[in-house]
C-alpha cells in the first residue's frame, strides 16, 4: 500500500479534526492526544445502518456527526486513505457493518493503540488491515510501499490462517472439506481451570468432521489465555439489524443449504418494532421506518427459507428482547452463546460463555456449528458485603467498568487479548438472575469479552422454576487453584450508588457527586432496565407520587412475559398513572428506534446499558441510571438519591 490519499487522526481536540476536513495535513506520533473509544455507533450510526449493509450504501455515512463536526460524507469525499484512532478503538456493538463503512469510505488501514474485541474480529473476518504501529504512518508519509498483509502475519495463528485463506467463510469452506486441522495442541496437560476455560476446553474441537469418519470430536484437557480454538456452540441468534447481512454472507459462501442444528438458532424482530408507536418524533419515523421494514422482511424471508425461527410480535414466538429471551428460553449452563450483538453477555448469567460475534462470524457458526475463541483472561470478582435493598448490580457494574483497571484496560499486553469478569461470592445471593444479568451485560461496556457467573442460589432458583430444569450437570465450577488474571474483592458496603456520565458507560461518577443535575426524560427500559425487577425496583419508588411538570418517562418492558407479569401485578397501570407512556415489549429506546428519543434540550436519565452520543436517536446528554434512581428523578426533576425520598 502507497499513501495516494491523506490520513485522518481522530484527536481530543475537535479543532485539530475540523482543520483536516478543511484539508490540512497532520503528523502526529503516539504520544498524541487520541479520542478515547471510538465506537460503533459514531462510525456508523443506528439510523444509517438500516440502509443496508454494502460499502457503496454505508461509505458516504462513515463518521457522520462524529464530534458533531463530521458532515455526511466528509470522510470519503476528503480523500482519506488510513484512520489513525485512540485506545479502545471499536467500541460498542457488534455490527460489522462499521468495517463495511470504513471500506466505503475508502479507507484501507486503521491504525490505533488498541482495538476492541469484536471490531477487531471483523477487521480480520472481512479482511481489512489493521495495526497498533503508530510509525506506519510516518512510513507512508514518507513515500515507502507497507506491506499491509505482512500485519496478519504478526497476528495469532488463527487469524494468520484465517486472512490467507482469504476470510472466514473460505476458512470454512476448507474446513467442510477437511482441508484443515486442529492448529493447537489437542492433548494438553491437566490443569485446574477456570470456568471460561473449562467450557472453552470441553467445547474445542479436537478433530473429524461432521458425517466423515465418526463425526467431529470435541473437548481437549485445558486451554490457556491467548490460545486460539475454535468451540463447539450451542445456542446462536440474530435480529433484523444483522439477518439480512448473515444470511446474505451465508448463502453467497455456501448455497441454500441447512443452518447445523436449527433447533438451536432464532432471530429475533426487536430492535424496530417500536419505531410506529405514537411518541416517537416524526422525523425519525419517516427515516427509519421504511427502511427498517425492509431489513425485517429481509430477516423474515431468509429465516422461513432456512427454518429459523422467529420471535416477534404476531409470531410464533414471544416478543421481546432478545438477550431477554436468550435467558428466559434458550441459554444453558455450561453453553457458548453467540448473538450478533454485542449485549449477548447478558446470558453469562446463566454460567454459560456468550458473547457478541460479526455477521461473518454468525454465517461461520449457522453452517459449521463452531465458533473461533480467542481465549480470554479472567479477572474473578469476588462480591461480599450488603447491598441493604439500595444498591443494585447496575451501580455495581458501572463502579466496577469505571474503575481505571478497566477503563484503562491495564490487563492487556498485547494487541489481541481479551478479558473476562468471573463473578462470584456470597454477596451475589441477594439478588436475581434479572438484576445479576445487568453485570454479565453490561461487561462488554467496560472493554471486556463477556461476563459470566458462577452457579449460586439466585441462578439454580431461576433455572429450576422458569426453565423447570437445574441443571445440575451442566453447572461449571471453577477448580481450586485456577489461574486469574486478577482476583478482585469488592465489599458492597464500599460501594456507592453510581452513575455513567455522558459520553460513555465507562464514565464514572457516584450519585452523591451528580445529584441536582437536571433531568427530562426518563426512560427506564431495555435489556439492562426492562425486566420484572426493574420495573418493580421503579415502581416501588414512584407509588403514591407523582411526576415532575419538567419530565416525561417512557416504561417498556423487556419482553411479552415480562410485560405480562407486570400488567398481572398492576405495575403497568401503575406507571400509566404516574403519567408514563408505556410501550409494547422491544428495545428500540436504546438505539434510537422508540419511544424515549431525547428532544431538543432534553437531558436524559436512562436504564439501558450504553450512552454513547447520540446512541438514543439524538444529540443530547444521556445518564446512565438504576431503574430506582431513574423513577426518583422523574419525581423531582433532577438526578436523586431515592433514599431522599
Amino acid at each position: 500500500m502507497k499513501l495516494d490519499g491523506r490520513i485522518l487522526y481522530l484527536t481530543d481536540d475537535v479543532d485539530q479534526i475540523s482543520a483536516q476536513l478543511l484539508g490540512e495535513n497532520l503528523a502526529l506520533n503516539a504520544d498524541a492526544d487520541m479520542f478515547f473509544g471510538v465506537n460503533t455507533d459514531a462510525m456508523i450510526s443506528g439510523r444509517a445502518c438500516t440502509l443496508g449493509y454494502t460499502p457503496e450504501i454505508l461509505g458516504p455515512y462513515f463518521l457522520e456527526n462524529f464530534r458533531e463536526i463530521v458532515a455526511k460524507d466528509a470522510v470519503r469525499s476528503g480523500g482519506f486513505q488510513v484512520i489513525v484512532g485512540g485506545d479502545a478503538y471499536g467500541s460498542g456493538s457488534s455490527r460489522e457493518v462499521a468495517v463495511v463503512a470504513h471500506v466505503g469510505a475508502g479507507i484501507e488501514l486503521v491504525i490505533a493503540r488498541s482495538f476492541q474485541r469484536i471490531f477487531q474480529e471483523n477487521m480480520v473476518y472481512a479482511g481489512m488491515p489493521f495495526t497498533t504501529d503508530y510509525t506506519v504512518a510516518d512510513r507512508l508519509r514518507a513515500g515507502e510501499n507497507v506491506d499491509t498483509s505482512a500485519f496478519f502475519d504478526e497476528l495469532p495463528p488463527f487469524f494468520k490462517q484465517v486472512a490467507h485463506r482469504g476470510g472466514l467463510l473460505s476458512y470454512a469452506k476448507a474446513w467442510l472439506d477437511g482441508e484443515v486441522e486442529p492448529w493447537y495442541d489437542t492433548n494438553t496437560t491437566v490443569r485446574p481451570l477456570n470456568v471460561v476455560e473449562k467450557i472453552a476446553a470441553a467445547r474445542a474441537w479436537s478433530g473429524g468432521r461432521p458425517g466423515v469418519g465418526g463425526g467431529a470430536k470435541f473437548g481437549i484437557n485445558a486451554v490457556a489465555p491467548g490460545d486460539q480454538v475454535l468451540c463447539r456452540v450451542g445456542f446462536r441468534g440474530m435480529h433484523e439489524y444483522t439477518a439480512g447481512m448473515v444470511m446474505a454472507l451465508y448463502e453467497d459462501a455456501f448455497g441454500k443449504v441447512p443452518v447445523q442444528d436449527p433447533d438451536q438458532c432464532a432471530s429475533f424482530e426487536d430492535h424496530f418494532v417500536l419505531i410506529d408507536e405514537p411518541t416517537v418524533p416524526e422525523a425519525v419515523k419517516a427515516s427509519r421506518s421504511a427502511p427498517a421494514k425492509r431489513l425485517a422482511a429481509e430477516m423474515v424471508d431468509a429465516c422461513e427459507r432456512h427454518g429459523i425461527r422467529l420471535h416477534g410480535p404476531g409470531r410464533e414466538h414471544q416478543a421481546g428482547v432478545c438477550h431477554r429471551i436468550v435467558v428466559e428460553e434458550y441459554a444453558r449452563p455450561g453453553d457458548v452463546v453467540v448473538l450478533t450483538d454485542s449485549h449477548s453477555p447478558t446470558a453469562g448469567v446463566l454460567n454459560a460463555f456468550a458473547f457478541g460475534v460479526g455477521s461473518t462470524a454468525m454465517a461461520f457458526a449457522l453452517r459449521t456449528g463452531l465458533i473461533p475463541v480467542t481465549v480470554p483472561k479472567v479477572v474473578r470478582v469476588w462480591v461480599t458485603g450488603d447491598a441493604k435493598g439500595v444498591l443494585s448490580p447496575k451501580d455495581l457494574v458501572l463502579h466496577l467498568i469505571g474503575d481505571p483497571y478497566f477503563r484503562e484496560e491495564h490487563w492487556r499486553t498485547g494487541p489481541t487479548d481479551t478479558c473476562v469478569m468471573q463473578l462470584g461470592g456470597p454477596g451475589l445471593d441477594q439478588w436475581n438472575v434479572d438484576e445479576l444479568s445487568v453485570i454479565t451485560n453490561m461487561s462488554v461496556e467496560g472493554g471486556l469479552m463477556t461476563g459470566v457467573v458462577e452457579p449460586c442460589e439466585p441462578l439454580r432458583a431461576f433455572l429450576k422454576e422458569r426453565r423447570g430444569n437445574d441443571y445440575a450437570d451442566w453447572m461449571v465450577e471453577p477448580d481450586e487453584g485456577a489461574h486469574y488474571e486478577r482476583v478482585i474483592d469488592v465489599n458492597l458496603d464500599e460501594v456507592p450508588l453510581t452513575v455513567a456520565t455522558p459520553g460513555d458507560s465507562r464514565n464514572r461518577l457516584s450519585l452523591a457527586e451528580a445529584i441536582g443535575t437536571p433531568i427530562h426524560n426518563v426512560v427506564i427500559a431495555s435489556c439492562t432496565g426492562g425486566s420484572i425487577s426493574d420495573l418493580r425496583a421503579a415502581a416501588d419508588v414512584i407509588r403514591g407520587r407523582s411526576l415532575h411538570d419538567n419530565v416525561r418517562v417512557t416504561v417498556t418492558p423487556s419482553s411479552a412475559v415480562v410485560a405480562k407479569e407486570a400488567e398481572e401485578e398492576g405495575l403497568l397501570e401503575l406507571f400509566r398513572a404516574f403519567g408514563a407512556v408505556v410501550s409494547p415489549p422491544g428495545c428500540g429506546s436504546c438505539i434510537g428506534n422508540g419511544p424515549g428519543i431525547p428532544l431538543s434540550g432534553e437531558t436524559t436519565a436512562s436504564t439501558t446499558n450504553r450512552n454513547f452520543d447520540r446512541r438514543m436517536g439524538a444529540p443530547g446528554p444521556v445518564y446512565l441510571v438504576s431503574p430506582a434512581v431513574a423513577a426518583a428523578s422523574a419525581i423531582t426533576g433532577v438526578l436523586t438519591d431515592p433514599r431522599s425520598l
